[in-house]
């Protein structure tokens, strides 16, 4: 009763703003919509601030506490990285279990199953956990978790305007968007990064206010932290054609990386899942281990964002006493294992922390190791290698395998490395490109898909396009039944759903939409005899759909759930009860999709017809016993021909699907040379006698 009331005095909260003033906001054509992008994106870049602030304080933290406690001691990190992930473990299992991990596959989630929602107390509560386990010295980096603090607070902002599901979409991947480019300063990046990841598709509906958003995320974080460093790479360019070899070659190598680390991420992770036991020892010896790694070499922990930028400008300049310049192949190689390690294990403690800077930092350091390699064997008549611009390449190349997120990769150099005289742009599209066509081959999962298919999720791929995208529910739904209040008795309930054949109903109290129940839950309750009502069985806050929401959608949401039915909502107000969608539906969907791309279809080959430079109108004759004497019209393959009428006797008549040919009837066509020949060869081939082919003096004559 108490969760009911609470979701009802929630919708009564929100509906307050005035109606008219909604519907300016929500439409995306306005600048209320553009206003409330840009709100998001200032949200954003608040966020990312806080974010890296806070972890600046704990990182600050463990250091005094090292150095007043044990004096600059190196086995330090065996304290830190344990107690940092440790904490963070505790805290997301505590109280949010979705702040654990990446973050990207919890956005990309939320559009895929809960139409965008994202609860709102996560965004702290991820700022938190990421900064513990980033500043205990954890390998991971802190762009995934912004993704999912951006992607919260595009849903959160969402929720306060009530927007249609279709312009909650377009927030919460405004939100991944300004996550990037607020933790770059890459508005366009980000803007890559939330279409072709997050939303997995490049509709022009949602350009305006992930842009927005990304920009706005991007100035307001720099004017809050214009200390911040970015990765800075030199002015490299291609010297010889021919070195497209090797960035070719480096394709590979990176395909080989990020195998390597998809393959390591989810082994630790079932691994450390299924044998930790008691639950807190897993982030306990998992951290040990990277705190391990660390004392071998410090650069494996935290980000490794700095070394990444001095990799970047080796042979350009050099910064005194770092020595990177001088780093050996089997070094940087080493650092990149080293790095694929740290990392996997530490997002498998239950901490939080993204694989997007661990990607950069284990291509920087494998592109500058190949290049130093292949510069032994490769002539220097042709031209000079530089171990900088294979980094820079390498980069994109192992983000792109890692992501399958090939244009976010490219985009990415140019924008973050300040590579943007376009002189590398070749290797980089080869490398990025044929890394990912690889990379699909290899291992059919990416970094942010592969958390989601062992919850049973599957995204389906830009470019997938099912005849159900092409319908709405609204199309399709159904009124309500019935609806039940939270006060009803369970008896109640059952004998209605006995009356209605019908296994669930929505729950409703005052207008609003508060849980839905099923005879599943009436008997998980004790059956209808329990003596219990509807508020002790339902379930509160269920997935919703709205009218416009695709039907392939709705059908996803309910697979994943497993559900039978889901509530359809109004696009103005997310909690006005519209209709039902259920699985019955899609099948009046699926027929409707179907007769629309079958009329396109014949729309097009009557096209293709007409445009034909060889088509023309010509007459045939059914043949006694052909497969067209006594068939109907649509039972025929009419070879792509298109009949336009049919004599029989005096007799002309238009023939349509249902029209039945008689021997004898000539018939009117209009097709190509080559499909007449077809049709009238296919017809005397199946006829008693071939009389198909007949021409105008034929016709003349008969007339006469």
């Amino acid at each position: 009763m108490a969760a009911a009331a609470g979701t009802l005095e929630s919708v009564k909260t929100w509906t307050r703003i005035p109606e008219r003033g909604l519907a300016v906001l929500r439409d995306r054509e306005t600048a209320g919509f553009l206003g409330i992008s840009l709100l998001v994106g200032v949200g954003v870049g608040l966020g990312a601030a806080l974010l890296v602030v806070v972890a600046e304080g704990v990182d600050a933290a463990f250091e005094w506490l090292d150095e007043t406690l044990f004096s600059g001691a190196a086995w330090f990190v065996l304290v830190s990285v344990p107690l940092g992930v440790t904490l963070a473990w505790w805290i997301a299992r505590r109280f949010a279990p979705e702040v654990a991990g990446d973050g990207v596959p919890e956005a990309a989630a939320a559009l895929a199953v809960h139409g965008g929602y994202m609860s709102t107390k996560s965004i702290p509560l991820k700022i938190l956990v990421t900064a513990l386990t980033l500043g205990g010295g954890g390998s991971a980096g802190r762009e995934g978790p912004i993704v999912q603090i951006g992607s919260a607070i595009g849903s959160s902002v969402s929720r306060r305007f009530h927007v249609g599901e279709d312009q909650l979409r377009s927030l919460v991947a405004a939100g991944a968007a300004a996550g990037i480019g607020a933790s770059f300063n890459a508005p366009i990046a980000g803007m890559l990064f939330a279409l072709e990841v997050i939303l997995g598709s490049f509709a022009v509906r949602h350009m305006s206010s992930v842009v927005l958003a990304s920009i706005s995320a991007a100035v307001t974080f720099r004017s809050l932290l214009p200390a911040e460093a970015v990765l800075s790479a030199g002015s490299y360019e291609m010297g010889d054609p021919r070195e497209l070899i090797l960035y070719a070659g480096l394709a590979v190598v990176a395909v080989v990386a990020a195998y390597a680390f998809l393959r390591l991420l989810d082994v630790v992770e079932r691994f450390s899942h299924q044998t930790a036991r008691p639950a807190w020892l897993r982030p306990v010896v998992l951290g040990l281990a990277v705190g391990g790694i660390g004392m071998m070499d410090g650069r494996l922990l935290g980000t490794g964002q700095d070394f990444v930028r001095q990799l970047l400008t080796i042979d350009i300049k050099f910064e005194e006493g770092t020595g990177v310049e001088t780093i050996a192949a089997g070094v940087l190689i080493a650092l990149a294992v080293g790095k694929i390690v740290a990392t996997a294990l530490t997002v498998a403690t239950g901490g939080s922390g993204g694989a997007f800077m661990p990607s950069l930092f284990i291509g920087a350091a494998l592109g500058a190791g190949y290049a130093k390699i292949v510069a032994a064997f490769w002539p220097s008549s042709v031209s000079e290698i530089f171990p900088g611009a294979f980094s820079v390449v390498g980069m994109a190349t192992v983000f792109a395998a890692v992501a399958r997120a090939p244009l976010t990769a490219i985009l990415i150099v140019f924008e973050v490395t300040g590579a943007n005289d376009y002189r590398l742009v070749l290797p980089l599209m080869l490398s990025a490109a044929f890394a990912t066509f690889v990379a699909d081959r290899v291992h059919p999962e990416s970094v942010y898909t592969l958390p989601l298919k062992r919850r049973g999720i599957s995204l389906a791929k830009a470019g997938e396009i099912d005849l159900l995208d092409t319908v709405t529910v609204g199309e399709v739904m159904q009124l309500p039944k019935a609806e039940v209040s939270p006060d009803t008795p369970l008896s109640e309930v059952a004998d209605t759903f006995d009356r209605l054949r019908s296994h669930g109903l929505p729950v409703t109290a005052e207008g609003a939409l508060v849980g839905i129940v099923t005879v599943t839950d009436v008997q998980r309750a004790g059956g209808p005899d329990s003596g219990r009502f509807v508020r002790d069985a339902m379930t509160s806050r269920p997935v919703t759909v709205g009218p416009m929401t695709p039907v392939s959608y709705a059908l996803e949401r309910m697979a994943v759930l497993g559900v039978g039915r889901l509530p359809v909502v109004s696009e103005e107000h997310s909690a006005r009860l519209v209709g039902m969608f259920r699985r019955e539906d899609a099948i009046s969907a699926y027929h409707l999709a179907l007769g629309a791309a079958t009329g396109v279809n014949l729309d097009r080959q009557r096209l293709r017809q007409r445009t034909d430079p060889g088509s023309a109108y010509f007459d045939f004759r059914v043949p006694p016993g052909s497969m067209a004497d006594t068939a109907e019209v649509r039972q025929v393959d009419w070879q792509g021909c298109t009949l336009i009428s049919v004599r029989r006797g005096t007799e002309v008549v238009v023939p349509t699907g249902p029209t039945v040919l008689l021997n004898g009837d000539v018939v009117t066509a209009f097709g190509t040379e080559a499909s007449k020949r077809l049709l009238i060869d296919t017809l005397n081939e199946s006829a008693d006698e071939p009389t198909a082919e007949i021409t105008i003096e034929d016709l003349l004559l008969e007339d006469e």
